[in-house]
């Protein structure tokens, strides 16, 4: 048998050694699952889809939806679409609305790309109060007494409520404003405005999604005490 120079024999050493490292490189690699000071980017018409078992509708997808146009949505396992953040319509430049569907299909939230705020839901507002003074709720009861009573659900933890309110020519007394039986905010004088906001309950999970009594009283030192809501709204902590 020939032999092979001695520069060809050392080679062949490194390379083997080389390729057994590269082995155990790879057998000791992690799981690519997981990123770590870095992040994921997808450019250039690509796009994130995510599907159940069994191939199907995309329970989330996100990056190019069609022609120049990126966006996302949302679906359920069963396939309905849950939020929405594109147009469809294939255009870069298109005001995308944030939309929310119940189960059905329906769109129960968005937003208003045109001039800001809410496009749905259509929120109640309310109507114009009499200006009368002498038809507002009132009361000649010396001890507090409810003149004007409304329910409402509980779906956020502050209220906001202003009442006007008189007092008969010589007359005097008091409003306050009770919450679930409670009194709300600091009562005041007949002509004084009652102008509260503040937390509806100390413990607001036991009474989301409940119904929220609120009672306007009033009590008459002399004549006659008048009250009339003109604003009342829910809003964040």
């Amino acid at each position: 048998m020939p032999q092979l120079p001695e520069d060809i024999i050392d080679r062949l050493t490194q390379m083997e050694r080389r390729i057994q490292q590269l082995s155990t490189a790879v057998n000791n690699r992690p799981a690519l699952n997981r990123i770590a000071g870095d992040a994921v980017e997808i450019t250039d018409g690509g796009s994130l889809v995510v599907r159940p078992p069994g191939n199907g509708p995309a329970v989330f997808r996100v990056g190019a939806w069609g022609g120049d146009e990126y966006g996302m949505a949302i679906r359920r396992q069963t396939g309905s679409l849950v939020a929405s953040l594109y147009n469809g319509d294939g255009l870069s430049t298109s005001l995308q609305p944030l939309r929310i569907f119940d189960n059905g299909g329906r769109e129960v939230f968005a937003d208003d790309v045109n001039n800001g705020g809410l496009a749905r839901p259509w929120l109640p507002m309310l109507p114009p109060q009499d200006s009368t003074v002498t038809r507002w709720p009132q009361t000649t009861a010396t001890a507090y007494t409810t003149i004007a009573m409304s329910y409402n659900v509980v779906w956020q933890p502050k209220m906001r409520l202003l009442v006007h309110t008189k007092a008969s020519s010589g007359g005097a007394g008091s409003v306050q404003v009770l919450v679930n039986g409670n009194p709300w905010g600091t009562a005041v004088t007949a002509g004084s405005n009652f102008d509260y906001m503040g937390l509806i309950s100390d413990d607001f999970p036991s009474v989301w999604g409940t119904l929220l009594k609120v009672e306007i009283q009033a009590l008459a030192t002399a004549g006659t005490v008048y009250a009339n809501p003109v604003l009342m709204y829910g809003r964040q902590s």
